[in-house]
Formats: structure tokens, sequence, C-alpha cells
């Protein structure tokens, strides 16, 4: 899987929300806590806030909040608001794609990478990620030393 700058940004983003969820903040509140491009995070909040997942606020005190609980918002919720949906192949679902031959069980593949990040990606909030504390299968995950090395 390869995680486009927007899903990382905004997933970063989404962290800062969290940790200060009563305060609403600016694109440059956000950029600078995580050092972010000011103005390409601009267009991932209105993408956000498309969603619901956040809301915007005018005036002097304005920028964006939550748009509901940090608890209720999933890592695929933020993915799926800045990039669409967590698998594709060639912009096909995984489950529409068929292939002949020796590479036919390759749709089955595929779904099953779609189900792989679904179960981190649909079980992290961003609450989880803001308070360190991620679910025990995901962290379980990361306890396998070969899941840190580049291959």
């Amino acid at each position: 899987m390869q995680v486009t700058a927007r899903v990382d940004y905004a997933i970063r983003a989404m962290a800062e929300f969290a940790a200060q969820p009563d305060r609403a903040l600016t694109r440059k509140d956000l950029a600078t806590a995580q050092g972010l491009p000011g103005k390409f995070l601009e267009s991932i909040l209105r993408d956000l806030a498309r969603d619901g997942i956040l809301t915007s606020q005018r005036g002097a005190s304005g920028g964006f909040r939550l748009g509901r609980p940090a608890a209720d918002i999933t890592l695929a919720d933020v993915v799926r608001a800045v990039d669409g949906p967590l698998a594709a192949v060639r912009g096909q679902p995984p489950e529409s794609v068929e292939y002949t031959g020796p590479a036919r069980a390759l749709t089955r593949v595929w779904v099953a990478t779609r189900a792989a990040l679904r179960q981190v990606l649909e079980a992290t909030t961003v609450a989880d990620l803001a308070s360190g504390t991620l679910p025990e299968h995901v962290e379980r995950l990361t306890e396998d030393t070969e899941a840190w090395r580049r291959r």
C-alpha cells in the first residue's frame, strides 16, 4: 500500500484535532504543529469538512473543529474522505476485477488485501492515535520484528 501525502497529512491533522477537541484550529495552526504545507492542507481540510469529519467555523475565532467525537472517526474514514477507497485495482473495486488462467486467484488476493487494511484502519480511531493507545490487535502487529523490516 502506498500512503499518499494527502492521507499522511490528513491523519496527522486529525491527531491535532483529537488532541485539542474544544478548540477551533486553523490551517496555519495545523501546518505549524505538524510541519505541513499550508496550501496543500487547505484542500485536505475541505475534503474532511465535505464528508462531515470536520466542521468549519467562520469569524475571529474561526477554523475547523471535529464534526463528531474523535472516538467515532476511524482512520479508514479519513483515508476515504481524502483519497477514496482503501483498495482499488486500476481504479476498480477489487471484487470486480477478473483474471484468467493461473492469475485467477489474484482477485481473492486483492480482496484479502483490502480486508487486512480494513482490520487496521477501521479499528483504529483518531482518538486512539492521539492518545497513543492503539487497538490490541494493531499493537500486536507492530510487535513482530518482521513488520519493521523493509522488503
